[in-house]
């Protein structure tokens, strides 16, 4: 039995909630009384409920984002439909801002909007003791991070052995994109440096060795920076994983040369590019110098081993198709190991929203919001695009098609233009783009190489086959068998 559970409804399995730990670590006496329990988007709600209600709660807590608020909100409202005698806490960034006339929001009992670290423990005390506060709103400020327990004990040991463990060194954003819900999140502040090592070294010594850190800006302090790569550096394992998202234009010689160090896979660094645009950037408050962003790139790329996923946004005002193919072909010179090209979404809260009616922005009003069309883009264009970005991550971020990629490009001027008019061609080949198993692609892609661009049918064959045999298949697409 428990007074208190909290439930974490996750993307996927390998993805453990660092939101609802921190809860837990600060729940103080509470925690003992609290289960958390984990889910992923393929659990039923009922189920989800069942198992909660089981335990016998009197508060239960649900983290809300923008990939389970559908899950969520059914789940809500099971719970209250069961038994309305549950209080159902709710916080998370999907319910922190624009709550009016949200379901999951209407059928929940509070709602803690911003940090809730502290905040849910002094709501669970007057809850627990009899005292009802006044009103379904709870805003919470910003605490200091030198008073918030860290939650990392509370990763289990089947955690460590099998998930990709969430850390944090900071919280905030200096910079002011109007698409992130960062926008607003300044300044920067930093947990106590000696105690966080401290902590990731308990960690270390648990046998943990894949880290994702969430700091929007983890090269930002360089003092912090250098420690924390030169603790990982002092501790370098085969199966070391560092994921990092820095400031491409803000990387220090301090930085690189640590960076440097790194053996090959155990760093991967994400770089939100975005747009390089500089109208575009300016109108949404973006301030990025592309040249050492480029030279901070190639260096990344030609003196390191580490791995580099660079985003690239589709859909923001002001941005033409011309415009993003020229900030693609740019981003693909530069060589990253993955391009997510995302489509920009409407995230609640978000300064983004001051755009809506000047730039004629249409988004999906279901999540995750994506843009569907703006007076740059047409609704079939944004279409398109969105069927480019899929494809790419098939083919590309996901290295099925390593060797034989730069022939979709080879006849035609640029990489946008040579993918784009594969996409076009695929699309209306096959009718849609879902559920395409890699053996039917690699046959659509020889024919579209040979019949549509007039590819030598040996040498065309010839790099598809040595794609597909690279992961140990020993099966032949039918089309290419006469060339094995």
């Amino acid at each position: 039995m428990a007074d208190i559970v909290l439930a974490a409804l996750n993307a996927k399995f390998i993805h453990p909630s660092l939101g609802l730990r921190y809860l837990l670590a600060n729940l103080g006496p509470r925690s003992s009384q609290t289960e958390l329990l984990e889910f992923d988007l393929h659990h039923p709600p009922a189920e989800i409920a069942a198992r909660m209600l089981e335990l016998r709660p009197r508060v239960i807590g649900l983290g809300v984002y923008i990939w389970n608020l559908s899950l969520a909100t059914n789940l809500a409202s099971i719970l209250k439909a069961v038994q309305p005698e549950v209080f159902v806490v709710l916080g998370g960034p999907e319910v922190s801002y624009e709550t009016d006339g949200l379901p999951i929001v209407d059928c929940a009992d509070y709602v803690i909007q911003g940090e809730g670290d502290l905040a849910f423990r002094s709501l669970c005390d007057q809850l627990l003791s009899g005292r009802r506060p006044s009103g379904k709103i709870v805003a919470a400020d910003p605490p200091d991070l030198g008073a918030v327990a860290m939650p990392y004990d509370f990763y289990t040991s089947s955690d460590v052995a099998h998930r990709l463990l969430y850390v944090e060194a900071s919280r905030g954003c200096p910079f002011s994109c109007e698409f992130c819900l960062s926008s607003g999140d300044a300044p920067v502040r930093r947990f106590p440096l000696p105690a966080f090592l401290d902590q990731m070294d308990r960690l270390w010594r648990r046998g943990a060795r894949r880290f994702k850190f969430v700091d929007r800006t983890f090269n930002l302090h360089p003092a912090s920076t250098r420690a924390i790569l030169e603790f990982f550096l002092a501790r370098t394992d085969p199966s070391l994983f560092l994921h990092l998202e820095i400031v491409p234009d803000r990387l220090t010689e301090e930085d690189r040369r640590l960076l440097a160090q790194f053996p090959p896979g155990s760093v991967q660094i994400e770089i939100g590019i975005q747009t390089f645009n500089p109208e575009v950037a300016r109108r949404i408050r973006r301030f990025q110098d592309n040249g050492r962003l480029e030279e901070n790139l190639r260096f990344l790329r030609r003196q390191t081993r580490v791995r580099l996923h660079a985003d690239l946004l589709a859909g923001l005002p002001g941005e033409t198709v011309s415009s993003f193919a020229a900030g693609f072909d740019r981003l693909v010179a530069l060589e990253p190991h993955e391009i997510q090209i995302g489509l920009l979404k409407r995230l609640r809260g978000a300064p983004i929203r001051r755009h809506d009616a000047p730039a004629h922005m249409v988004y999906n009003p279901c999540p995750p919001y994506e843009i569907l069309c703006n007076d740059s883009i047409d609704f079939h264009e944004m279409n398109c695009l969105a069927h480019l970005a899929r494809l790419w991550e098939l083919m590309a971020n996901r290295s099925h098609f390593r060797q034989s990629l730069p022939r979709f490009w080879a006849d035609t001027p640029s990489p946008f233009a040579g993918f784009r008019r594969w996409t076009e061609w695929l699309a209306a080949r096959r009718g849609h783009l879902a559920a395409i198993a890699l053996r039917e692609l690699m046959g659509l892609a020889f024919e579209h190489l040979v019949a549509a661009r007039g590819q030598p049918p040996a040498e065309a064959a010839r790099d598809l086959l040595a794609d597909y045999r690279r992961g140990g298949r020993s099966d032949i697409p039918p089309c290419l068998e006469p060339y094995a």
